[in-house]
C-alpha cells in the first residue's frame, strides 16, 4: 500500500483547485478500496466525487475510468456522486469491479491473440511441409545437372504437393504479421513451383535449348477473398507449352 505522502502526490490539479474554493484546503481522507483479491488506498479531498477516485486507480489497477464500477455501501456510485455527500469517511470501504466494456474488451484482445497464434502455427506448419518439397527439387535439380534424368511422376506428384500447400495457406484466417508471413510463404511455394517445371522442360528434352523448348507463362491475379490455383499442361509436339494462372494475396 502507499503511504499518505505517495497518494497525496496523485491529487488531480482538478481537486487541488477545488481545496481553494472555500478558502482553505480540504480534509483529506484515506479510502481503501477492494479491487478482487488486491486492496488498494487511495487519499483524497472528502469533497471529492467517486469519478476522482477512479482517476486515481487508473495506475493502480490498470483500468480506465469508463472501465471501473465503483459500490459503496452495495450500490453503484456514478462518478458526479461526492463522496462525502454519499457517507463516505476516512478509512471507508469502496469495492470496485470491472465494467462490462472492459471484459468485452479483454475477451476481444483474447480472441485476436489466438487466432493470430493458430495462424502463425497454420503457416509454420505449411512451410516445414514446403521445406522438404523444396530439398526434393533441389534433388532433382543436382540429378538433371548431372546428366541424369528424374522420373516424370515426380514432377507431377511434387507439383500437387505444392498445389496442396497453397490450398492450406488459402484457407488460414490471417490478419497483420501473420499475412505478411502467409504471403511471403505462397510466393515462394509459387517459384518452387515455376523452378519445377523448368527441370521438368530440361528433363523432357535435355539437348534443346529452354528459351526455345519451354514456354512458360506465369499470371498473377490481385483479389480480396482467397485464391483460386489452375494450371493446364499439355505436350503436343517436342516443345511444352506451361500455363499457370495464380492469383495473389493481397
Amino acid at each position: 500500500m502507499n503511504n499518505a505522502a505517495d497518494s497525496a502526490s496523485e491529487i488531480s490539479p482538478e481537486m487541488r483547485a477545488a481545496e481553494s474554493d472555500s478558502g482553505g484546503p480540504r480534509p483529506t481522507i484515506k479510502v481503501n478500496v477492494s479491487y478482487g483479491t488486491s486492496h488498494h488506498e487511495v487519499h483524497l479531498p472528502a469533497q471529492s466525487t467517486f469519478g476522482d477516485v477512479k482517476k486515481l486507480l487508473v495506475n493502480k489497477t490498470g483500468l480506465e475510468p469508463e472501465e471501473q464500477r465503483l459500490f459503496f455501501r452495495g450500490i453503484e456510485k456514478g462518478d458526479n456522486q461526492h463522496l462525502h455527500r454519499e457517507g463516505v469517511k476516512d478509512k471507508s470501504k469502496i469495492l470496485l469491479l470491472e465494467g462490462n466494456a472492459s471484459k468485452e474488451k479483454k475477451l476481444e484482445e483474447t480472441r485476436k491473440q489466438n487466432e493470430m497464434s493458430k495462424a502463425f502455427e497454420a503457416i509454420a506448419g505449411v512451410r516445414a511441409e514446403v521445406d522438404k518439397l523444396s530439398n526434393r527439387v533441389t534433388a532433382i535439380e543436382v540429378a538433371i545437372n548431372g546428366g541424369n534424368k528424374a522420373a516424370e511422376k515426380e514432377f507431377l506428384v511434387l507439383t500437387e504437393l505444392l498445389m496442396s500447400q497453397l490450398l492450406k495457406l488459402d484457407g488460414i484466417d490471417a490478419e497483420g504479421e501473420a499475412k505478411l508471413q502467409r504471403k511471403a510463404e505462397v510466393r515462394r511455394v509459387q517459384t518452387i513451383v515455376d523452378k519445377l517445371d523448368s527441370l521438368k522442360a530440361r528433363n523432357s528434352n535435355p539437348f534443346i535449348n529452354n528459351s526455345n523448348a519451354v514456354k512458360v507463362t506465369t499470371q498473377w491475379e490481385t483479389f480480396d477473398s482467397g485464391m483460386e490455383s489452375s494450371g493446364t499442361r499439355s505436350d503436343n509436339s517436342p516443345s511444352t507449352k506451361i500455363s499457370q494462372d495464380w492469383e495473389r494475396f493481397e
